[in-house]
């Protein structure tokens, strides 16, 4: 039977009543998304298939038990699952993710030239090194969603549905993590330029 235009939700409901194939729907639905979302944070691939393979064990489990009451909102509560278990693994390997440029991050435009010398890479390795640093000094709420936002250019409602926040309250501890960012930047006298 093809599964195209059924719902998330009605495909939840036909795995829980015994359609095995309802699941392998639900994720070729949303591997890219769900897989890209990991990718973006571990930026590994090994780390990411076992994260991946890590969430749908855990979605399944649930699922089997019963205990999924998500109506209409299996993405957001996938991705939750996936980001608990790539703050796990972080926590487990006491690493910070790296970051990409956004455009909250103008400090870093030098850095935006795509043919980069050899000079300017070695800058940009020191200056993500740095910001490892940097980051791992904020309150752990502001650090969640400036990581979400920088890595994954998730939109403020897409971390408002992740993290169970409002989307005041995201854009909230995004100003305050940026903020806190520019004090421990000047602080530690931290050239960002060359």
């Amino acid at each position: 039977m093809a599964h195209l235009n059924i719902p998330d939700a009605l495909l939840v409901k036909n795995y829980v009543e015994g359609d095995e194939n309802a699941l392998a729907s639900l994720i070729k639905r949303h591997e890219s998304k769900i897989y890209g979302f990991i990718y973006s944070k571990v930026n590994d691939r090994d780390v990411s298939d076992d994260i991946f393979q890590d969430t749908f064990i855990k979605v399944i489990r649930t699922l089997k038990s019963n205990s999924y009451n998500e109506e209409g909102k299996f993405l957001p509560w996938v991705m939750r699952i996936s980001h608990n278990l790539i703050v796990d693994y972080y926590r487990k390997n006491k690493k910070m993710p790296m970051h990409r440029e956004t455009e909250e991050f103008s400090i870093f435009s030098i850095m935006s030239d795509n043919s980069l010398t050899i000079e300017n890479q070695m800058i940009l390795d020191q200056v993500e090194v740095d910001l490892k640093k940097l980051v791992a000094e904020l309150p752990e709420d502001q650090k969640e969603v400036l990581i979400m936002r920088m890595y994954q250019d998730m939109s403020f409602k897409e971390i408002s549905e992740l993290t169970g926040v409002s989307i005041n309250t995201a854009l909230g501890r995004m100003r305050y993590a940026l903020m806190n960012l520019r004090k421990i930047i000047e602080k530690h006298q931290i050239v960002l330029t060359n």
